[in-house]
């Protein structure tokens, strides 16, 4: 699987910003981890897996007021030692939906029909 590194530049005015900003990215699809770095803690690093990182930069704005992308970068998988017969298998890893995919909106809307159109009846 492709494994991603996204670094986003968040403005946050206290511990309360930094936490709906982690918040935020550890529950799109996809996200393995999130953890905030720089000397202020306004780069927000996210690694996983097919995540979106236009839709995950626009879900922060919505949240936090900025964000911006600073870099998307593939990981490479680390080589695990092999132990004999001690090997884990893979997991299902079926394809999760972005996160911009929201169900539609719908609206209830009734159409009446006047029979007499001549009369005025607002009241």
């Amino acid at each position: 699987m492709l494994r991603q590194k996204i670094v986003i530049k968040v403005t946050t005015c206290c511990d309360k910003g930094r936490s709906k900003a982690l918040k935020t990215a550890a529950i799109a699809d996809g996200v393995n981890s999130v953890a905030l770095e720089g000397d202020d803690k306004d780069k927000l690093v996210v690694i996983g897996e097919r995540v979106d990182a236009a839709c995950l930069t626009r879900a922060l704005r919505k949240k936090i007021n900025y964000a911006a992308i600073e870099s998307v970068e593939e990981v490479k998988p680390e080589e695990k030692k092999q132990e004999g017969d001690n090997k884990k298998k893979d997991e299902d890893n079926t394809p999760t939906p972005h996160c911009c995919q929201q169900p539609p909106r719908c609206e209830l809307v009734s159409v009446v029909y006047d029979t007499n159109p001549g009369t005025c009846t607002i009241m």
